[in-house]
């Protein structure tokens, strides 16, 4: 469950680009393309928005679910791997969101390399 869910999900995405549209709903969003892919996950994205306002803990649950699948064939169709994503998550691990949010301004300032090493070293002085 978590984690490997997640992996067999985006496994089964990328698995339906080779089945057809008639058979199944993942194709007919990808062969869309990414726009359409994106507005759905925005579609997605706001009844979860609404379900977390106005709905039951499962009605927001499923919403969610629609969110996470909805994120994954956004993924697919720009070709972006989970294991990618996690990567950044993982990155991003130990540092607080506010150091986060100030070293994304601060690449776009200076540039990525600069701005990664002293994430790093960052990340190396708090364990």
């Amino acid at each position: 469950m978590g984690k490997d869910t997640l992996f067999q999900l985006a496994q089964t995405i990328q698995d339906r680009r080779a089945a057809t549209a008639d058979k199944s709903y993942t194709k007919s969003l990808l062969d869309k393309g990414t726009k359409k892919c994106a507005e759905k996950f925005g579609e997605e994205a706001i009844e979860a928005i609404i379900a977390a306002v106005s709905e039951d803990d499962d009605a927001l649950k499923g919403e969610m679910a629609d969110v996470l699948f909805h994120l994954m064939v956004l993924m697919e169709s720009r070709n972006i791997a989970l294991d990618d994503v996690l990567q950044v998550l993982d990155n991003r691990m130990g540092l607080s969101g506010h150091d986060e949010k100030a070293g994304r301004m601060l690449e776009e300032k200076w540039g990525v390399t600069a701005v990664r090493e002293i994430h790093l070293e960052k990340k190396l002085k708090r364990k």
